[in-house]
């Protein structure tokens, strides 16, 4: 043991007497040769990746002591997009000679200790080429301690400044010293990124704990052999990657590989020579952003003339989205965005002034300038809306996505600042509102760029916030306070405060309204600093002096603060002796909802949610609906790391109507980020208000009543007949227009640089371009008069109007997900792109003849492109540079048929690794065509689908993912006489008889020919019996046991209870043997044989060939008896298939009806009975469900359903037991011992179902006689008969 302690005594200090500095002597150049390289692409070979390679000879020299000079020599540049490892790397020659007089400029750099510090270069070396040199500069970058071998801090590099391990051993019989540090980028004091179209994400730390999205580290290996005055970098090696999912990385990643090495070649003596340029400090090792974040990586575009190039895409987009979108439109559409983002003001105010008076290209520059997110365009907009050169919905629409857009920095917030109290905008109170909200909104977005954002920026929106307080100026508080809850700064604290009713006796006296803003006002400050909103919200919920929407309102706001377990378990306790039970019953029901959150963000919540529903009370879990609820559910995949949660809270309010208010939230999860997607609120007291004041409502009628007589007054008002009658004449003037309106829907960035000094970038862009044409014609009988001011409403019911109307909408899709490099030189990434493109043709027309009753819709014949929908997905590796366009090199990232490395292969779960000698082959492509012919119609449509994978590498998320699929439909004409048109015409009133295209007949069973059809049915019918096989299943005994251990039986007098309706001996006494159903339809089998129809529908296809095809309805009322029959029939000759439906009305508390359908309506058949009535004492109903014969398909399914109703009935608690019921019946009985709760019996065969007291979500207006309290208008009645009775 001594010997061991004493040899690394001896090694320590051997160790020490080494200067671990390394050494570049003023008098010698040294040369090492450099390569680095840069992949990205799957880690398995076989795959497709892409990338770029960078060698050169380096040359290094001393100024002075503490100033070098380097050079690289020899630069080449090569490109990749190939299947890794066979294809070999490409010269990129046109580039490489393109940067070859800057790639050769010296610069020139501080060292000293082996710690880089500035760098200088000359205003010729570009950005881009700079970072290739701090590339190289960051292997010299080392902090090696005389005084440690193993040790830890934090280094300074080209990524930024990170947490770095080092490990100096000394290789004796080599005589060399072994350097090893490791960087874990993940831990950085300070990251070099750029995060753009993340502003309104939040980091969901809980999500990344134990499974990670994004994984990043580097690893740095040097050889170093003693010198006279330090050590010599042999060699130097680097290793560095970034691995991406969006699942967890187990499932597998993307990664992105660097590689440099740096290895000694000689000593010279030419010393390094600067060229004879001012050598400007460009900062220090740490990277430089360029030209990249004006470049989108989807496509690489050379800009020579910027505003030429824009008009000429412009121009493009106008000229080939005209009658149908183009397929390339989105991508263009982000050509124009790139474009626009590099133009000046002054080449923007050009283009401006060219276009704007042209209606078609105006619209596209305007969807497009705010999607730029420049500074410049906000600067734009504001000019042009205040030049009035843009109207308000015109200017509305480009502020909101132009501050959406732009990245939030101080001179943005204070351009949008000075537009928010400009004298003009300040006339709009609507257009105000929309400026501040988004000024509000702009400090929220810099503030989580700079978490220490000034509480100065909200000065202007405190002082106003003051000044309205003082001046009791409702509206401008409320405006206030919506902009302070949007910038959610810590700052906007107290003011806010100053609102908050109960904490100062000045807020009580505010309306209920700004209250409840103030509260809603703490929500985002919460997300920051919960502890200090935590004690303030409770204070609110606890405070029974306040009004319950304010507490119920402050309950929202405590669960976002994400309490702590003390808090929520306080909460529970106070809400015991809760005498609201609105603020009772949302309370629980909130926490308790919180008890099934499964997101990692919401765990500790869902925790102390758990506890505290144990200290409160179960009945409030009876409480029904008209109490306030408050509604939670979530879904969370922990190892996809995707998930969605959805919240609603509605706010009831005994004396009103509606709910006072509803809001409902959308949140999803993703990779270990977290988004608020949509928040939806409404309040109704604004609604309640304006319908009880209305004049239609009189003060002596209930408030339902009130309602009704508002609404009819509103929909027969003298408003919408304006607007009908400009609406036929602009309909008789004809309706011509075509529009195109494109959407940059997302733009999510991620720039971080790389060992190497070259960008990489992880990006998602979705861009979509919607087109519409639209042709109305409308001819008019007898034409409108000039002054259609003077049109009545009876003139109207003469008209008769025809319609022909086409309109061709179309959309197109695309979205990019890359990663990869991205710079305005060269390209390289892995991509994913998806595509959708759709066509929806159509051509109609419409026929009203209001006076006859007669209304016909046709469909016409319409051309239609090859596919009417195409969906396609695929995975490539693309790398091009911009001097060379046409070398562009696209490659499936898997591709077909090819041979995989054995070593790498995985097919099924990855732990069954293939055999080391077995080569695996790519699956198959799978490609299938499926086609369905429409009969009669003789359309067909047919779906294409194309799809092939790389799981045969691996049964993982991802691996499903990549390759290539596609999915295209098309539409098309069958074999078979062409359909002219497709008719549904309706006819009301006595014509409809006239309108039967084939006679409506039923057999009748006691003549001779219907008992000769009955008999051959018969007989069919028993052939087919015969045919269908018989399956006898038996269930297990032990699930028999479970079933009838956890059932109880009803007693037998309960069962067998009847339903007696008052009056029914009186009306038995005094009815007609027609008072049965039955007796009803012996009496008139068919009502059409002494009633003509009441209304007729026929749907038919009109064909060349002339052959009716198609259905007809007709439906028959005899007022005497109440009875009605509906019968639908084929129109098509020798088809008697038939569906009969007849119903009547027996009396006031039975309904009976029968659908019976097949052959003449003789094949099956259905009866159903309605009672209400009285059962014991409780107002009741019962229906009954009879059947004769079903077809084989709804009994084989019911029989399957019917296996799986016991288990469902238990745990829905049901009483459940065996009984010999009849196997073709179902009887429902259901009674109300009280408007808000049912007892329900349930017989069906083999089984009955039981449950009591079952709480209703809302009171049944049900009387103690079993009549329903509800009143029909007369109104409504009156219409109904007047049209009926209308000849």
């Amino acid at each position: 043991m001594r010997a061991v302690v004493l040899a690394l005594t001896v090694a320590l200090v051997a160790s020490q007497q080494i200067n671990l500095v390394p050494e570049f002597a003023l008098d010698k150049t040294y040369v090492y040769k450099y390569e680095a390289l840069l992949l990205g692409g799957l880690p398995q070979e076989g795959l497709a990746r892409a990338g770029i390679k960078v060698s050169s000879k380096v040359h290094l020299s001393a100024v002075t002591e503490n100033t070098f000079l380097m050079k690289l020599m020899d630069p080449l540049l090569h490109e990749y997009a190939g299947i890794w490892p066979k294809d070999p790397f490409v010269p990129a020659t046109k580039l490489t000679s393109a940067l070859a007089a800057q790639l050769q400029i010296p610069i020139k750099f501080e060292y000293a200790n082996g710690v880089v510090g500035k760098v200088f270069a000359p205003a010729g070396v570009s950005p881009t080429v700079l970072n290739l040199h701090r590339g190289i500069l960051n292997i010299l970058q080392l902090n090696l301690k005389k005084t440690q071998n193993i040790y830890e801090l934090q280094e300074a590099g080209v990524q930024g400044v990170c947490r770095t391990h080092y490990v100096i051993s000394e290789d004796t019989k080599a005589n060399h010293i072994i350097v090893t540090k490791s960087k874990d980028l993940s831990h950085c004091q300070e990251r070099i990124i750029k995060d753009v179209g993340l502003a309104y994400t939040e980091k969901c730390a809980e999500c990344t704990e134990r499974v990670k999205s994004l994984i990043e580290t580097a690893s740095y290996n040097y050889i170093m052999k003693p010198a006279a005055a330090g050590v010599l970098i042999a060699e130097a090696t680097v290793e560095e990657v970034h691995q991406f999912s969006p699942f967890n990385e187990i499932h597998g990643a993307a990664q992105m590989e660097a590689k440099q090495t740096l290895a000694f070649v000689e000593i010279e003596k030419t010393p390094v020579v600067p060229i004879k340029a001012d050598y400007l400090a460009r900062g220090s090792l740490q990277y430089e952003f360029a030209t990249e974040l004006l470049q989108t990586p989807i496509q690489l575009t050379k800009i020579s003339d910027a505003p030429a190039q824009i008009i000429e895409v412009l121009k493009h987009l106008v000229a080939n989205n005209v009658a149908m979108v183009h397929d390339d439109a989105p991508l263009k559409f982000v050509q124009l965005i790139q474009l626009l983002r590099v133009a000046t003001l002054e080449n923007i105010e050009a283009i401006w002034a060219q276009f704007k008076d042209k209606p078609v290209y105006r619209r596209w520059l305007l969807d497009a300038l705010p999607a730029v997110g420049t500074p410049v365009i906000v600067k734009f907009i504001k000019e042009k809306f205040l030049a009035s050169e843009l109207t308000i919905p015109e200017f509305i629409q480009a502020l909101v996505v132009a501050l959406q857009m732009v990245t939030a920095d101080l001179d943005t917030i204070q351009l949008t600042a000075s537009l928010a109290m400009h004298e003009k905008i300040a006339t709009i109170p609507a257009l105000r509102e929309v400026v501040m909200l988004g000024y509000g909104s702009m400090i929220a977005k810099h503030c989580v760029a700079v978490p220490t954002c000034p509480a100065e920026l909200l000065r202007p929106i405190h002082e106003i916030a003051a000044e309205a307080i003082s001046k009791n100026n409702i509206p401008e508080i409320t405006l206030a306070l919506k902009v302070l809850g949007n910038a959610g700064h810590p700052a906007s604290l107290k003011p806010i405060m100053k609102l908050l009713p109960g904490l100062r006796t000045a807020a009580t006296s505010l309306p209920l309204r700004v209250q409840v803003d103030a509260i809603l006002a703490l929500r985002n400050i919460a997300k920051k600093e919960p502890k200090l909103v935590q004690p303030v919200a409770l204070q609110l919920i606890l405070d029974r002096a306040l009004h319950q929407e304010a507490r119920m309102v402050a309950c929202i706001v405590l669960f976002e603060a994400k309490p702590s377990v003390a808090l929520v378990s306080s909460l529970a306790g106070a809400l015991k002796t809760e005498t609201n039970m609105h603020v009772a019953s949302f309370a629980y029901s909130h926490i308790k909802s919180l008890t099934r959150i499964t997101a990692p963000d919401m765990a500790a919540v869902a925790g102390a949610a758990n506890v505290a529903i144990k200290l409160m009370s179960r009945k409030l879990d009876r409480l029904s609906l008209r109490f306030s609820r408050a509604l939670q559910r979530d879904f969370y995949h922990t190892p996809l790391m995707i998930g969605a949660a959805g919240s609603a809270y509605m706010i009831n309010d005994a004396a009103t109507i509606l709910p006072r208010a509803v809001v409902a939230k959308a949140r999803a999860y993703l990779a270990g980020a977290a988004a608020d997607v949509l928040e939806i609120g409404v309040r109704t007291e604004g609604i309640q208000e304006a319908l009880l004041k209305s004049p239609a409502a009189d003060e002596s009628v209930d408030r339902i009543t009130k309602v009704k007589r508002t609404l009819r007054a509103i929909a027969t008002g003298p408003k919408p007949r304006e607007l009908l009658k400009g609406a036929l004449k602009a309909l008789q003037e004809g309706i011509a227009f075509q529009y195109a309106k494109p959407l940059l829907a997302a733009e999510v960035r991620r720039i971080l640089p790389t060992a190497v000094g070259v960008p990489m970038e992880l990006s998602l862009y979705t861009a979509a371009v919607a087109t519409a044409s639209l042709n109305v014609k409308a001819t008019i009988t007898p034409p409108l008069p000039e002054e259609i001011e003077t049109m009545t409403l009876e003139q109207l019911k003469r008209t008769d109007i025809q319609l022909q109307a086409e309109a061709r909408p179309s959309v197109a899709l695309q979205t990019f997900a890359v990663m990869g490099v991205n710079t305005a030189l060269i390209q390289a990434a892995v991509m994913a792109r998806g595509k959708i493109h759709t066509i929806a043709p159509g051509k109609v027309a419409a026929r009203a003849d209001i006076l006859k009753g007669n209304y016909k819709v046709e469909a016409l014949p319409v051309e239609v492109p090859e596919h009417i929908a195409a969906v396609s997905f695929e995975t490539l590796a693309v790398v091009r540079n911009i001097e060379d366009p046409t070398s562009e090199r696209i490659v499936p990232l898997v591709p077909e048929l090819s041979l995989q490395n054995p070593q790498t292969s995985y097919v099924g779960d990855s732990s069954s690794e293939i055999p080391d000698e077995t080569p695996v082959r790519a699956a198959a492509p799978f490609h299938k065509t499926l086609c369905l012919a429409v009969p009669y119609i003789e359309i067909k449509g047919c779906i294409e689908v194309h799809s092939h994978n790389a799981a045969f590498i691996r049964n993982s998320p991802l691996f499903y993912i990549i390759g290539q699929h596609s999915a295209r439909a098309a539409v098309s004409r069958a074999e078979g006489p062409a359909v002219e048109r497709l008719e549904l015409e309706v006819q009301v009133g006595p014509k409809a008889a006239e309108r039967l295209l084939k006679q409506i007949s039923l057999i009748d069973e006691e003549t001779p020919e219907g008992k000769a059809f009955l008999l051959k049915l018969r007989e069919i019918l028993e052939t087919e019996d015969k045919n269908v096989p018989v399956s006898s299943e038996s269930s297990s005994s032990s699930s028999s046991r479970i079933i009838s251990s956890s059932s109880s039986s009803m007693s037998s007098s309960r069962m067998t209870e009847y339903l007696a309706p008052h009056g029914t001996s009186k009306a038995k006494s005094s009815g007609s043997a027609a008072s049965s159903f039955e007796a009803l339809q012996k009496q008139a089998k068919f009502l059409g044989n002494a009633l003509p129809p009441v209304f007729a529908v026929i749907a038919r296809a009109v064909r060349v060939d002339h052959k009716l095809l198609g259905y007809q309805l007709a439906a028959y009322f005899d007022k005497p008896t109440a009875r009605v029959q509906l019968v639908i029939s084929s129109i098509a000759e020798n088809d008697n298939l038939k569906i009969c439906a007849d119903g009547a009305l027996l009396s006031k508390h039975k309904v009976t009806a029968k659908v019976a359908w097949g052959p003449e309506c003789q094949q099956y058949a259905v009866t159903a009975k309605a009672e209400a009535g009285v059962l014991g004492e409780f107002p009741a109903a019962r229906l009954e469900l009879e059947w004769e014969r079903l077809p084989v398909i709804v009994t084989t399914y019911a029989k399957k359903l019917s296996k799986h109703i016991p288990m469902a009935a238990l745990q829905a608690g049901f009483k459940f037991e065996r009984a010999t019921n009849s196997e073709k019946e179902i009887e429902l009985t259901a009674a109300l011992p009280t408007q808000r709760s049912l007892n329900v019996i349930a017989r069906i065969p083999e089984m009955t179902l039981s449950r009591m007291a079952i709480p209703l979500p809302v009171a049944v207006p049900i009387n103690p006689d079993g009549t329903l309290s509800i009143h029909i208008d007369e109104d409504i009645l009156s219409w109904i008969q007047k049209h009926i009775k209308e000849e």
